[in-house]
């Protein structure tokens, strides 16, 4: 799993300006969906061959009696307690002021490594390293003296914050869960929308049947279970963070949890509550799962409670499909947890999208369908010439990730993609991630080169 590092700080000192620095830079792996709009509060990112994922926060005010301020203190204790390293930024113009001093208070409780970054230093004279040298007071150690609109001392302050990550684990970087027959499946949503309740009602099934293994999975919120002869582990969120100085109420803690179960999951099962519909936040995290690749399972929990009526199910399928439309290939279930109600159904739908998650296509089948598409909906013209399409195969699985060769790889429109993605889920009948990758054919470089002209020499006429 990719370590967490969280930026933390009191407002204004630039927490933002940072995270979309090294956003911007294309450190950033994220991946965005056409057509999505969401706000994000995490990236992934790589610096010095090390993955990890940076947090941006809101402004930590300590003691701050405000309710909204007091909400953004809470997310932001919950990165920090979640997280595995810190940068802590302070406004080096304006000085240590008290809330920096109540801020480095709280982290050196918190026990985390931390490297402050003295922020809005716009030039590397001596006066600015004198001006960050005030940091030092607060005691937590290295101090770097940074501008993160400017880009000066940003990549320092990376090399210092990847030298305090843990040792690297085996098999962090991959992208996929691995492949060991087991089915790992994440319970992800909002605070007390029943994610536990469901957990609890599909470990009472009679044909599941549930084992403490130990040294099976790190958490002791994961339950590995065998269901109709396949092994699967749950991982309910709910359980990650269990001290009390935080109220579960923090609808940021959802994401958070859901970042750390989700790099080691299959399939991602999201619980919303029909009684409350908060189709942002639930849209934050299908998106994260989506980011993330993996298969999905949209759960509607509660529906006992809304009513029995078929066609108001059908609605509200329908609405949801259409709020949640970057993620519309995944399969949405009406369930009661409480009672039982199509849980059973639930697992069901994880095991077969699991399946599809790790499927592989024939490449005669890929290739007869890439003509047909083609045939069909001949290809647009890019940069005043027809874009080809001449091969297409799978390259990868978890999720399904295909290779198209064509002539201009870097001009595909979106909407093309899009189409050409459709008619691979469409002919596959897959309710999961499809990744695409054009590339250009092999040996073009070299047929280019030879094509060109040699240079002559002017004074000599001579090739």
């Amino acid at each position: 799993m990719k370590p967490l590092v969280a930026i933390v700080g009191r407002p204004n000192v630039g927490k933002s300006t940072l995270f979309n620095r090294l956003a911007g830079r294309r450190i950033a792996l994220v991946e965005d969906l056409p057509g999505v709009t969401r706000d994000r509060h995490y990236a992934d990112a790589e610096w010095a061959d090390r993955a990890f994922t940076l947090i941006d926060t809101g402004g930590f005010v300590p003691g701050e009696k405000d309710t909204l301020l007091s909400q953004v203190r809470e997310q932001a204790q919950l990165a920090v307690e979640e997280c595995d390293a810190i940068i802590f930024v302070a406004d080096a113009r304006v000085g240590l002021t008290s809330d920096d001093e109540a801020v480095a208070s709280y982290l050196r409780k918190s026990g985390k490594p931390v490297v402050v970054a003295a922020n809005k230093l716009d030039n590397e004279s001596g006066q600015m390293q004198a001006l960050a040298a005030e940091f030092f007071r607060v005691g937590l150690g290295e101090v770097q003296a940074i501008s993160a609109e400017h880009n000066l001392g940003v990549a320092s302050l990376m090399d210092a914050v990847v030298a305090k990550l843990p040792p690297k684990e085996e098999g962090e970087d991959a992208e996929a869960p691995p492949d060991d027959g087991t089915i790992r499946v994440a319970i992800i949503g909002r605070p007390n929308v029943g994610k536990s309740t469901l957990v609890n009602a599909i470990l009472k099934e009679k044909r599941v049947v549930a084992s403490d293994v130990p040294g099976t999975t790190r958490d002791p919120i994961d339950s590995a279970i065998t269901y109709k002869e396949k092994k699967l582990i749950l991982t309910d969120t709910a359980g990650i963070r269990r001290k009390k100085t935080i109220a579960h109420r923090v609808e940021q803690y959802s994401v958070v949890a859901a970042m750390k179960v989700l790099e080691r999951s299959d399939v991602a099962v999201l619980l919303m509550d029909a009684t409350e519909p908060a189709v942002d936040q639930d849209a934050k995290l299908a998106g994260l799962t989506a980011d993330r690749g993996r298969a999905l399972v949209i759960v509607v929990n509660k529906w006992d409670l809304v009513t029995t009526d078929q066609r108001k199910q059908d609605t509200y399928r329908e609405d949801l499909k259409l709020a949640l439309k970057f993620v519309g290939y995944a399969p949405v279930i009406f369930t009661s947890a409480l009672t039982g109600s199509k849980v059973e159904k639930v697992v069901d739908l994880a095991v077969e999208m699991a399946e599809q998650f790790r499927f592989r296509a024939p490449t005669p089948q890929l290739n007869r369908l890439l003509e047909h598409m083609v045939d069909n909906n001949p290809a647009p013209i890019v940069r005043g010439k027809p874009l080809r399409l001449y091969y297409i195969a799978q390259v990868g699985i978890a999720p399904p990730t295909f290779a198209l060769t064509c002539n201009v790889p870097e001009g595909v429109p979106d909407m093309y993609k899009r189409y050409i993605t459709n008619q691979i889920r469409k002919t596959f009948d897959l309710r999961v991630p499809i990744r695409l990758l054009f590339r250009e054919r092999p040996g073009k470089a070299k047929r280019e080169a030879r094509k060109k002209p040699h240079l002559v020499s002017k004074k000599s006429g001579k090739h």
